[in-house]
Parts: structure tokens; sequence; C-alpha cells
């Protein structure tokens, strides 16, 4: 009997080793695994900040060359006028003709001097806080010589925009545009079979302040730290972003409710270049099409209405700015018709029909075409219109299998944009404006929630246009990359408690602003 005890007491603490042995496996395969993980998000993080500094050092690059093509302007036009004024004096017999030969040859020798120090040198690839200490050396360089092209130096690296904005003063309605070069991304769509992640993203979710479902979400173009929510209770809340995209304050509240009182701003969009917030209302019942929010004037903003009513029925469901020379706005409507409003003067807009007839349906979304003066609308009647507007004739129509509900043109590529249709797993759709007949890719989502499509989810682009974010009847924020093969999300965010309808990418943070039915605003930071 004590000899049995002994064996089964020497095979309990057998098994408890073993046990033991299983649970420390268990242990360190979890461990592998965490830490498995988080060598893999390193890696996405290098990746990721691997390219944002070569972006930064081609930016600088960038200005360097500007820098040195305008001292170069500058030493020319000394050179010259230094040439004309000793002809003169010439002429009048004050210089003597070898005066004049020396110091041409010493203005020559002068400026093959000072040339080479302006002339930018490639950067080599340098740690981040190294370009940061370079950035800020060669701004203050540039300050000594021309403070004007610092500032615009400066706002340049902190918007990283597309394009320079310079005001023409004769006029307060033409705009010189600088384009940077083009971006081929068309030949990167569906070139790679796995997605190149970003974040992850840690959420905070804020109360929106209005009373009704929200509909409309915008960022300031000329501050990077404004943004707009609107709703359904007709009002429009501007937001401050707070430390560097980890909160936001509420800085006012406008009534933008139309004029006869009866509606709400359907689609709202910042002007390019001013404080100013232009929304669209409805057709019906001779109410006002268009306001204008003020938000420079002093005191609480000031909403004004445009007396022109091109519309002649139904809703205005869509306005955006072209980004063209001349200021103007379209707005697509449910009276199929797409119209053209060009600025005339400061608060002096006037209204061009571009076409109602090219539309069997409602349409539900506009925009305009970089390099060329081609006004694209998309139609509850499943066509894709590109409107030339110099010759004021339809450029190309293409026929879908479903309604179009958007279309966006991609942010770097002027060739690329994207339509959002309404067939499930594969709401969205890329094209190349040259051959629109070829869809280059589409992707989609699954939902769980809802079979419909609303009209009222929208997508937005990254400012590097290799993404593309959308909401979705589900509390999901699903994000795309162009360059991966499959249809599906590359990833997911699930952070509201109810359907997103839209979420943004900011301009200069690693931030998506996103709104949902759950009268919440998202504040994504990576």
């Amino acid at each position: 009997m004590g000899e049995g005890s002994m064996i089964w007491k020497r095979v309990k603490e057998e098994e408890e080793d073993a046990n033991s042995i299983l649970e420390q496996e268990e242990a360190l395969v979890a461990l592998i695994e965490h830490r498995t993980k988080e060598v893999e998000h390193l890696r996405q993080r290098i990746s990721y900040y691997q390219s944002q500094l070569a972006e930064a050092e081609k930016r600088l690059q960038d200005s360097q060359s500007k820098l040195a093509h305008l001292r170069g302007r500058h030493i020319s036009s000394l050179s010259n006028a230094s040439l004309a004024t000793k002809r003169v004096k010439l002429e009048q017999g004050i210089v003597p003709p070898e005066r004049i030969d020396g110091d041409s040859d010493s203005l020559r020798s002068r400026t093959k001097l000072l040339i080479p120090s302006v002339i930018p040198k490639i950067p080599q690839p340098i740690k981040p806080e190294g370009l940061v200490a370079k950035t800020i050396i060669g701004l203050e360089e540039t300050a000594s010589s021309n403070r004007e092209v610092k500032v615009k130096a400066e706002e340049s690296e902190r918007r990283s925009t597309d394009m320079e904005v310079v005001e023409v003063k004769d006029r307060g309605t033409k705009r010189k545009l600088e384009q940077k070069e083009h971006k081929e991304l068309i030949t990167l769509v569906e070139s790679r079979s796995s997605p190149t992640l970003i974040g992850p993203y840690s959420s905070n979710i804020i109360p929106s302040q209005h009373k009704r479902k929200l509909r409309s979400l915008s960022l300031c173009p000329v501050n990077d730290q404004l943004f707009i929510t609107s709703a359904l209770d007709g009002l429009v809340n501007l937001w401050k972003i707070q430390g560097r995209g980890s909160s936001a304050s509420l800085l006012s509240t406008t009534n933008c409710v139309s004029s006869g009182g009866r509606r709400w701003p359907e689609d709202i969009a910042w002007h390019p270049h001013r404080n100013k917030l232009f929304s669209v209302y409805t057709a019906d019942a001779g109410d006002s099409q268009i306001s204008v929010l003020n938000l420079n004037k002093k005191g609480r903003p000031h909403v004004t209405f445009l007396e022109d009513k091109p519309h002649v029925k139904g809703i205005i469901n869509s306005i955006a700015f072209m980004p063209w020379e001349d200021t103007c706005f379209g707005t697509g409507g449910s009276d199929h018709a797409v119209v053209l409003w060009s600025e005339r003067d400061e608060n002096v807009w006037k209204p061009k029909t571009l076409h109602r007839n090219l539309h069997s349906s409602a349409v539900m979304g506009v925009a305009g075409m970089q390099q060329k003066q081609i006004v694209l609308s998309a139609g509850a009647d499943k066509r894709i219109i590109g409107f030339d507007v110099v010759t004021e004739s339809a450029d190309f129509k293409h026929q879908m299998e479903s309604k179009c509900m958007s279309v966006l043109p991609n942010p770097c590529d002027f060739n690329l944009f994207m339509v959002q249709t309404g067939v499930h797993e594969r709401q969205i759709r890329l094209y190349d404006v040259r051959s629109m007949y070829a869809e280059l890719h589409s992707f989609g989502w699954k939902q769980d929630s809802s079979e419909s499509h609303s009209a009222l989810i929208n997508q937005a682009w990254s400012p590097d246009g290799l993404y593309l974010s959308s909401g979705s009847a589900d509390p999901v924020i699903h994000i795309f990359d162009i360059r991966y093969n499959a249809c599906r999300p590359s990833q997911s965010i699930r952070a509201h408690q109810k359907r997103v309808f839209k979420a943004v990418w900011h301009n200069s943070l690693p931030l998506l602003i996103s709104i949902s039915s759950d009268l919440q605003i998202g504040l994504h930071k990576e």
C-alpha cells in the first residue's frame, strides 16, 4: 500500500511537471507571437518614415531649386540693369568705354563665383532630426535674402500641398496655379499581392454637438487646424484640432438653414483660397440654392444667400470647386443638370448650365479634372459624363451597370479618378480619364448591417494618392491601398457605434477624421 502510494505520487509529480512545461511553452509561444507582431509593426513604421523622409528630401530639394532659380534671376536682372545704366552714361560721355568692359568682366566673374553657392546639392539620406535641422538652417539663410520666399516655403512644407497659390492683385477672381510635377500612380494600381499597412490608429471619439444626424465633413484648405461638420439640424460647426490630432475644440456654431427656413445644407465645399463655406440646398418652392458662410467677419460668422437659382427642381446633391486658374465651382442636382458657377467679384457668382439632358436621372456627384477643363459628373442613371467646358460638349460618356453616387479625382495623378457605385463588394472603381472604357481596378466591402448602399457614404483620397478611405453602413472605416491586387480593404478601423458616413485624411498630420450617425466625431491618430 505504501509502495503504491509512492508510485502514484511520482506519477502525479511527473504530470504536474509536464503540465508546467506545457504552460511555459504556451506562454513562450504567445510571447513570440506578440513580439513577432511588434517587430512587424516596427518594420512598417520604419518603412513609413523612410517614405516620409524621401518625400521631405524631395520637397527640400525642390525648395532649394526654387531659391537657386530666384537668385539666378535676381543676379541676371542686376547685371542687365548695371550694364544698361553704364551704357547710358557712356553715351552721355560720363564713363569711359574701358570702364564698362572691365566692370562687365568683373560682373561676369562675380556671377560665376556666386552661382555655385546657390545650386542645390542632392540631399543624402539623413536622420529625420538632421533633416529638420537642415531645413531650419536653409530657411534661416533664405530669410536673409528673400523673406517672402521663406514664408511661402514654410507654408508649402507645413501643408505639403501639390500647388502654390499666388494672388493676382488686379482681379480678385484669377489666380496663378503653379503645379508641382505630375505623379504617375496608375502604373502602380493592382501591382502588389499584399497591401502596405498604415497605422495602427488610436481613436478618440468626441460628441459632435449636433442634435440630428451628421451630413458633411470637410477640412479647411487654407488652415490645417480647422474643419467643419454639418447635420440635419441645419447647423455648421467649426472645429479646431488640438494636440496634433488627439482632440478638437468647438470654435463656433452657425445656423445655415436655407432662407426659407426649411432645408439643411445637403453638401458643403470650402473656397480654395478663403475662409468661406459654400452650401447647397434644394430647388423646390423657390428656396435659396446656394449659401456662403463667411468665417473672416469679425465677431460671429455671417451667412449670405446667392440670388441666382439655375436648378429647376429637386435636391442639389453635390458641390465641388474646380482646380483651375479661374475660381469656380460646379453643382449637380436631381433636375439632371450640372451648373458651373464663376466668380465675377469677391461676392458675385454667376451660374452657367453646362448640360441638362446628358443625364436621365439625378446627378449625384461633380468634380473637375486638373490637367484639362473637364467637369466629371456621376449620375443615378448609371452614367459618367466628362464635359469639356472649352468646347462646350461631352468629351466622353460611360455607361456603368449600377447607379453612380460620387466621383473623386486623385490628388497626385491627374488622370486617375474614382467612382462610387452601388454594387456590393465592388463599390469603388478606378479609371484612367484617357481610356474611360477600361476599368483599372475595383474595391469593395461586404456589409453586415444592411443590404442597401446609402448615397451618404463617401470616400476620400490620402494626400499621397495611394490610399482611399470609405465609410460604411457598418460602424467601420475601410482603407484601400490602390497597389493591392485584391478587391477587399487593406485594413479596417472599428471606432463608431453606428454607420460611418465619411473619413477624411489630414494634409499634414497622420490623422483620419470621421463622422457617424451615432452623432460622434472620430479622431483616429496614427
